[in-house]
């Protein structure tokens, strides 16, 4: 199916009480669903999926960190998401530990959940269904997945690579106090 094809980051940011920070989408893509903060690469800038991950943080977030306040998580590819393009999505987690809630804006406003409270949001149906359970897995190691969506609503998936690990060394981070 030609479709664009279209690269972004997600970034899975934690309080200090391993509340999971997600955004209340109010533009589209996913308007109205709760999500993790991220956005679309500047591939005309030949940004990398690591500067992108910085700059989201920067402009959605006020949190200033560098590559190494990142750990990738995840790669996902997504085919024909929704019948409108194919996604590359790189997920990261935010090492620094968040403190305080970031100001809402004009790509949402943000609230914490426990890891339990999942279930019951208004989520995108893939991150339902693989992506938070595999971004969940793989915390603190590395995933690769394919989902193809077909017409029929039904999504195939297939990991293309799974790491597990379970060590995190989280710091303590606030867009005004910055990371200690």
């Amino acid at each position: 199916m030609a479709l664009p094809y279209k690269i972004a980051t997600l970034l899975y940011c934690f309080s200090q009480r391993e509340e999971v920070l997600l955004m209340e989408r109010a533009q589209e893509p996913n308007r109205g669903l709760w999500s993790p903060c991220g956005g679309k690469l500047h591939t005309d800038e030949g940004e990398s999926p690591h500067a992108c991950a910085c700059r989201e943080a920067a402009e959605e977030l006020g949190l200033r960190i560098g590559p190494r306040d990142l750990h990738l998580t995840g790669i996902v590819s997504e085919h024909g998401y929704e019948g409108q393009a194919h996604w590359l999505m790189f997920l990261f987690e935010v090492l620094p530990r968040l403190h305080s809630l970031p100001e809402p804006h004009r790509e949402g406003r943000f609230s914490f959940f426990s890891i339990e409270d999942l279930d019951k949001l208004r989520v995108p149906e893939t991150d339902r269904e693989q992506i938070w359970p595999l971004f969940l897995k793989h915390r603190g190691g590395f995933v690769a997945a394919n989902c193809r969506a077909n017409p029929s609503g039904r999504n195939e998936w297939m990991i293309e690579e799974s790491r597990i690990k379970s060590s995190h060394e989280p710091l303590l981070c606030s867009p005004t106090e910055g990371c200690h």
